[in-house]
Parts: structure tokens; sequence; C-alpha cells
């Protein structure tokens, strides 16, 4: 008997017996199941891409991903959030992560936080949401009150929302503006989100901001030209990419990148274009930071 309707709470039919398999049996059975949660994020392809769609015209006017989520899917946004920045050089400022209980529940449950409604509207006014924003909101359930009361809160001020949920006709994809159903069904373990319906959200939220970072600009080909080199490792990343966009050599290459500071999009429109470092500012700037579009102007 289902006690809750949502497919995410209810037990998985096909292994009752699930303790008693042995080690190489028991990990072949987590690690398939994992398969659901990419046919999820493929069955929900055009609710991603009219989200991008939708969020591109705010944030190429100055607006901010602002990330919320309570538990797994909290913290899921914390990660997607955390790592735009040294990707894609996207501000920080830019990447607001918002998770029920604050910082602490990074690492710990904070009982009753992904409960309190009224919280989650507190802690989405208190980042003066407004109406370039784009708030993603993450919630496997699609029920959890904190996430809703961030939800209400960002559609007063008229954000952009999205929501992420695996489950069908939930409160969450109902309320927001860019519904994504993840419909991942039963866990192996039941009830522990934290399997293949986390898994859908990673790869959606990757799906979701990737695509956003290549429309704004910080890819050129398939090439992460935005790259910030902060440490040995990305400096050698980003020699790899300018040889690789320019077909100019080693030593040209560092000569480029230590005359753009570090920065791989200048250095390769410079060397492509054979033009000064600080023109090839310029001429990004004025193509909004595209490289394709300032290689190919006239």
């Amino acid at each position: 008997m289902t006690l809750d309707s949502r497919r995410t709470e209810g037990v998985h039919p096909d292994h009752p017996d699930l303790d008693r398999l042995e080690v190489s049996e028991l990990v072949r059975v987590l690690a398939g199941d994992q398969a659901g949660a990419l046919r999820a994020v493929g069955a929900a392809v055009p609710a991603l891409a009219r989200a991008v769609e939708a969020a591109l015209p705010r944030l190429t006017q100055g607006g901010r991903l602002v990330y919320v989520g309570a538990g797994t899917s909290g913290r899921l946004g914390v990660l997607d959030a955390t790592e735009l920045t040294p990707t894609f050089s996207w501000p920080r400022e830019r990447a607001v992560p918002l998770i029920a209980g604050g910082a602490r529940a990074i690492r710990e449950a904070v009982e009753g936080a992904e409960d309190d409604h009224a919280l989650g509207g507190r802690d989405v006014q208190a980042i003066g949401i407004c109406d370039t924003d784009v708030l993603i909101a993450i919630a496997a359930s699609g029920t959890t009150p904190y996430v809703l009361g961030a939800v209400e809160e960002g559609r007063r001020a008229r954000a952009l929302t999205v929501g992420l949920a695996n489950n069908a006709d939930t409160p969450l994809l109902r309320a927001v503006d860019c519904p994504v159903l993840l419909d991942t069904g039963e866990e192996v373990i039941s009830g522990s989100t934290r399997l293949k319906a986390g898994t859908a959200q990673k790869i959606a939220l990757n799906t979701f901001s990737s695509a956003v970072m290549v429309r704004l600009g910080k890819v050129y080909g398939n090439l992460m030209v935005d790259v910030r080199t902060s440490n040995a490792k990305l400096e050698g990343r980003a020699v790899r990419l300018v040889r690789h966009a320019t077909g100019a050599g080693e030593a040209e290459a560092q000569r480029a990148l230590a005359d753009a500071a570090g920065n791989v999009k200048v250095a390769i429109v410079t060397l492509l274009l054979g033009i000064p470092a600080t023109e090839a500012i310029t001429r990004l700037a004025a193509h909004g930071g595209h490289a394709r579009a300032a290689l190919e102007a006239e």
C-alpha cells in the first residue's frame, strides 16, 4: 500500500531483499538505478531549454542566479553556485546559494529549517531579490515549505522563478514560471532522494548553468575560455586552451597570456587577429564578451 502519493517516497518494487545481496550485486543494483536520472533529465530537456531562454535576458541585464533548497537539494545548489566562479569567472556576488538552515546545514541537518515557509521568504528578501534575478528552486518532493516560501517572495519581487522537482503536479512546479520535472520515481533505498533524484538534480543544474554560460559568451567553440587561472593546474590549462584555439606554440601562447593578464579569451583574440591585448579587450567589450563575435566582426 502506498501511503504517500509522491513517487520519490514510494517503495521500489524490484529490490525487496536489497539487504541480502552480495556486495558485487548490491553495487550493480545501486549503480544501475542511476540510469533513471539520465532518462529523467533527457525527458526534461525542453523544459530546461525554456528556462535557459527565459533566464538569459535577465542575466544579460546584470541579474543574479539565486539557488534555493534544503538538505541534499540545497547542497547541490550551493555546489553549482560555487563552481561558476572558477569555471566561468562568473562574479561570486552574482551566484547566491541559499540553503535552509544557513551555512551550517551544508555539513549537518538543521532541524525544522526546511519546514519553515516564512524563513524561505525572509532569506530571499534579505538578499534583495529583484526583477533581473533568476531564482532556481530545488526540491525533490516539490513540497518543501522553505523552498515554497522562497519562490513566493521571488515572484513577489518579479524575479524569474525556475523549479526543479522529482514529483509531478506538486506545489513547486505549479508555483514557478519555468517548471522542470525530473521524474525519477522510487529510489532503490526507499525515500533516499540523495540517490537518483539527487543525481538528476545535479545533471539538470549542470546543464542549465552551463548552457547559460555558453550563451553568455563564456565559451568559445567548446573551450572554457573564461577559466580563472588561480593555480598552476589552471595556468597550464590556459596555455593549452590558447594553443588549441590559435595553433600557437607554447612560448607564444604564454606571452599572449602574460600580455592579457591571464585572460584566455583576450589572448585568443590577440593572437588570431594579430592585435595588442588592449585592443582585444576593447573589441571583446564591444561584443558583450563573446569571442566569436569579436573575431568575426568587420
